[in-house]
């Protein structure tokens, strides 16, 4: 019977910290390229300049929330064509889908923001305390001397500066850039640009420095996702077992397969698995362990690809000593062919929805109390109200007009005339009145059908809205 004192056993082990071996190989070469072209486009974007005009911003790429504009270079995406932001994500999801099932996890080994940024700040780390060996005799370090202290304050401040510099990015995405940055250091910036930029800098930190592998294998949902995506004739990184196995290490290989137990997949790992041991839910695919096992598998004579890019399909083939099949006809089959099609057809349907939008939009909303108005000289009013959205850089004359029964006229609150004008950029509020004579066709039936028109005079653009009149029979 134990004793009641006896503390229970804990359930859970603490997390040791993974610090991965520096490896070369044509894997982290890509890697490095798309770390830099990634940061770069995320750091620099903002600071690119696009001329529109003298009544617009000159931000490239601008998330304009007063003005509830979203700028693109040369495209402008306003509130009510959100189905374009809808499309991009659409579209985001099946290349997610298309590239998990052609070639596994590899969005999370390359290109996800997490992945990204833990690269960034393992590169920080080697920098100021070593390659592996180096840090992790310096995590083992029990006592806290000023060496220590020193290394790990300079390295968590290089870091903090990194998600500050990566809030404060985020920041100008939504205002000028060049603007916010002088309000930010004369402290004139609104308080809400300071929160952003701390609390991305925390997270930032604290994912990058400190969590790393963790987000990867707890937090993000994609890997209980992914395997909805994958098939057996998915290329994915994987281990030739038949060929390595029995491993071990020595000179004598009699009766050993090609694995020399070197551990080196494992130290190069950045989640810290061991991909000899089969697929696993916290591999991003990033592929290092191949880098690493070919550079081990030059120096000890052995042909390179114990550890690649497989397919479990071919398995059976290899094992038989025949070749695996084309890595194209793995790539090309009805899954991929699908998705790959259904990512083409929302793409080409943004883009054809982006070229024949009017630069003039209209919408009518009738003013139903009263529904209609006796005029003193027996006519009947309905009124409506407009609105007239000018998308061009400078204001223009709008002309209105009704069409669709001949005894309806047009009058404008407001002013004499059935032109108005409508400021650049911006959404116009104008209350119509459309008048029919007393004992006309309109005045006298229940509902009339007719249309609006408006017309830009300066380029003879036209769109139009169809609604009702509602006459005495009401």
């Amino acid at each position: 019977m134990s004793d009641s004192n006896t503390p229970a056993p804990s359930l859970y082990k603490s997390r040791e910290p993974i610090f991965p071996r520096r490896v070369s190989g044509k894997f982290r070469s890509l890697k490095w390229v798309l770390l830099t072209l990634m940061l770069g486009v995320y750091y620099i974007t903002p600071w690119i300049r696009w001329d529109r005009g003298p009544e617009l911003p000159d931000q490239a790429v601008l998330l304009d929330l007063a003005g509830r504009r979203f700028f693109f270079f040369w495209i402008e995406i306003w509130p009510h064509e959100f189905y374009f932001v809808a499309g991009l994500l659409v579209m985001a999801g099946l290349g997610l889908f298309l590239f998990t099932s052609a070639l596994g996890r590899v969005w999370c080994g390359y290109a996800c923001p997490q992945t990204v940024w833990t690269d960034l700040f393992i590169l920080v780390e080697r920098w100021i305390e070593g390659d592996r060996n180096a840090r992790l005799r310096l995590h083992r370090q029990q006592k806290m001397d000023f060496r220590k202290f020193r290394l790990r304050l300079t390295k968590w401040t290089i870091w903090f500066a990194i998600g500050i510099a990566t809030g404060g990015a985020w920041v100008f995405y939504f205002t000028d850039a060049p603007t916010l940055l002088v309000d930010l250091f004369t402290g004139q910036a609104h308080p809400i640009a300071y929160t952003t930029i701390i609390v991305m800098g925390v997270i930032t930190f604290f994912f990058g420095g400190f969590a790393r592998e963790q987000i990867c294998i707890y937090a993000c949902p994609w890997p209980r996702i992914q395997a909805a995506m994958m098939d057996e004739d998915t290329l994915t990184v994987g281990y030739r077992e038949w060929r390595g196995e029995p491993r071990g290490k020595g000179k004598a290989r009699e009766g050993l397969g090609d694995c020399i137990d070197c551990n080196a997949c494992v130290n190069v790992c950045p989640v810290g698995i061991d991909i000899r041991d089969g697929q696993q839910l916290a591999c991003i695919t990033c592929a290092l362990c191949i880098d690493a096992c070919d550079d081990m598998m030059d120096k000890v004579g052995k042909p390179r690809g114990l550890i690649d890019y497989l397919a479990f399909s071919d398995e059976t083939r290899e094992r038989a000593g025949e070749p695996p099949r084309s890595v194209w006809k793995h790539i090309f089959r009805p899954r991929v062919i699908l998705y790959t099609t259904l990512w083409s057809l929302v793409g080409i349907g943004l883009v054809f929805a982006l070229f024949i939008r009017p630069e003039i939009e209209m919408t009518v909303a009738p003013v139903r109390n009263p529904t209609f108005v006796t005029l003193s000289d027996g006519s009947i009013r309905n009124t409506y109200d407009v609105r007239l959205l000018n998308k061009h850089g400078e204001s223009r004359p709008f002309r209105i007009s009704v069409t669709g029964n001949e005894f309806l006229r047009v009058q404008l609150e407001g002013t004499p005339y059935e032109t108005v004008q409508v400021p650049a950029n911006e959404t116009f509020l104008q209350k119509v009145y459309v008048i029919a004579p007393k004992g006309s066709e309109a005045a006298e039936s229940e509902r009339i059908p007719f249309r609006f028109w408006v017309e830009d005079l300066t380029n003879g653009d036209r769109a139009h809205n169809d609604t009702i009149f509602n006459g005495r029979a009401n």
